[in-house]
């Protein structure tokens, strides 16, 4: 589906950007691991790639850096080409209640999240618009549209990616590079397996569904938002949540 085509996944060494990265490399994509801290687990998702007979290559970068993101970029090129389809799935959270909230947290957070999806785009889109085709794909949340007690910061970054997707959606669609954003609900990861029970009973109620998702249940919306299926779709949001939210 995807033969010789050169996508990027920010935060790729684990949780839902692991997932997306093997599924692209099942559909024979040149897959770009982006890592900021955590070397051995990009490693070990490359090799595991490889050994399989897939294209996958790790590029380290602080997408939060406006100069490590252009060295990525530049790395890619050098190793593969211009970025066809790019991912911004990268993010942290620092959770607090706003009254304690530190202006540090608050900054790491949205520096990270949203500049660091700003960064990547910026970039992404000079090589797509060469080519005159592209795909960009920020993966926000469900917390973007329901708000939640203690992510102020968190929720802020993934409100802000909506817009973001919508404002370059309208800027680069004469270029033909199409922009979404994907809103995944409670998805099971190594983010969320350290919630307390209370909490995972609360979410899972709920849901319409009555299950938590899987990391792939985002990587699979992802593939047909990259692929030439969602070719007439631009500037919209695609809910993986389960029913938790009706947008």
């Amino acid at each position: 589906m995807f033969k010789d085509k050169v996508v990027l996944v920010t935060g790729a060494s684990r949780g839902i950007g692991r997932a997306i990265a093997k599924d692209f490399a099942l559909h024979n994509a040149k897959v770009c691991i982006n890592y900021s801290s955590n070397k051995d687990a990009a490693i070990s998702l490359k090799n595991e790639l490889v050994s399989k007979g897939f294209i996958a290559e790790i590029f380290h970068g602080n997408i939060a850096d406006e100069s490590s993101v252009k060295d990525m970029f530049d790395n890619i090129e050098k190793s593969f080409d211009s970025v066809d389809i790019l991912v911004n799935n990268a993010g942290i959270t620092k959770d607090n209640i706003i009254l304690r909230m530190k202006s540090e947290e608050w900054d790491d957070v949205l520096d990270t999240n949203l500049k660091g999806a700003f960064h990547c785009i910026k970039y992404a889109a000079k090589g797509m618009m060469k080519k005159r085709y592209g795909k960009i794909i920020n993966i926000t949340s469900v917390v973007a549209f329901t708000g939640n007690i203690g992510q102020a910061n968190y929720i802020s970054s993934k409100s802000g990616m909506v817009g973001l997707t919508k404002s370059t959606a309208i800027e680069l669609a004469a270029r033909g590079i199409r922009v979404n954003a994907i809103a995944p609900g409670f998805i099971e990861t190594e983010m969320t397996k350290d919630l307390n029970e209370d909490v995972k009973n609360a979410m899972l109620s709920k849901i319409l569904l009555g299950y938590f998702g899987k990391p792939e249940d985002v990587s699979k919306a992802c593939l047909f938002l990259a692929s030439v299926d969602s070719d007439y779709i631009t500037g919209t949001v695609l809910h993986v949540n389960g029913g938790m939210f009706l947008g």
